[in-house]
């Protein structure tokens, strides 16, 4: 015959008891996900990974510093744009939390899974376009290096992986390889433009990745219909007062509405604004995808 164990109250408690236990047992679990959340910004010391000292960025950033009352106490760690990539690199590899300086284009967002930051306050300013800008007289005595470069225009995707093959080539190549597998795209900028025997023509562009692939693409079009393309590299104030005087004929690297707004202004009367070549330029402050934070204000002051 089976027996049956008597039930009692007591019995109960400790049914009930465990139960609760068990409850509050989950409730602490989730509690350490929010405080692991939480600790995001004492585990980056509560510091930006940024670049040069005086930097346009740099700047900005020590703005973002002053302005945002859930960054006090926050400080950017200077050093050079390489020493940063090399941090950022380091920080993925590992899986670790970083806050840095970025620009788009550049090969990084080619090379890593990213995001900006949402800012709130507008700071680092909205996205801008990369804008070609040719001197005044151009249209008439060169149309059809006008045509062209007036008809440029690439993708942020191609550019940043394009900047990305070129840590391992030259620009001249890269930006070869890029037209011989887009040359529908190029015969687009060149379709009806009559082709010349050896005119020159000057393109100003700043030492930055992105300008120099753009000006060796133009470069590339500009030859197919017979120019003769000269390049340079000089820093944002020549390249407007190049433009503005003549001494240059285009260029392709302008940044608007922002990074460049004061020296555009400047001049704006002295050359033809020919367009957007390329939309989705930006800077700010980003972290890898793996990151649970969208926002500045998702960060937390230093105690």
């Amino acid at each position: 015959m089976m027996k049956f164990k008597k039930f009692t109250w007591k019995s109960l408690g400790i049914i009930t008891g465990l139960s609760l236990s068990l409850i509050v047992a989950g409730c602490n679990s989730n509690d350490g996900d929010v405080h692991a959340e939480a600790n995001i910004s004492d585990e980056l010391d509560y510091t930006i990974t940024g670049t040069e000292p005086g930097a346009g960025q740099t700047l900005k950033n020590e703005e973002v510093l002053d302005s945002y009352n859930n960054l006090a106490g926050w400080e950017q760690e200077l050093s050079s744009a390489g020493a940063m990539l090399t941090q950022l690199s380091d920080a993925i590899e590992n899986e670790e939390p970083i806050v840095f300086s970025a620009w788009s284009p550049h090969y990084k967002f080619a090379q890593w899974d990213l995001k900006y930051l949402d800012d709130p306050q507008g700071i680092h300013g909205d996205e801008e376009q990369i804008t070609t800008i040719a001197r005044e007289g151009l249209k008439d005595e060169m149309p059809e290096a006008y045509t062209i470069l007036d008809r440029i225009e690439l993708e942020l995707p191609d550019v940043e992986d394009a900047l990305l093959e070129a840590q391992e080539k030259d620009f001249e190549t890269v930006a070869q390889d890029w037209a011989d597998a887009n040359q529908e795209i190029v015969t687009e900028w060149t379709d009806g433009v009559d082709s010349v025997e050896g005119t020159s023509i000057e393109l100003a562009l700043l030492p930055w990745d992105d300008a120099i692939f753009t000006a060796n693409i133009a470069k590339i079009a500009l030859e197919q219909q017979g120019f003769q393309v000269t390049l340079t590299q000089v820093d944002p104030a020549i390249m407007f007062e190049s433009i503005a005087t003549g001494s240059a004929d285009a260029s392709l690297a302008v940044w608007m509405p922002v990074t460049h707004a004061e020296l555009y202004e400047q001049y704006e009367s002295d050359f033809d604004d020919l367009g957007p070549n390329l939309d989705g330029a930006k800077t700010g402050l980003a972290v890898p995808a793996y990151m649970d934070i969208d926002s500045l204000e998702d960060l937390e002051p230093k105690d």
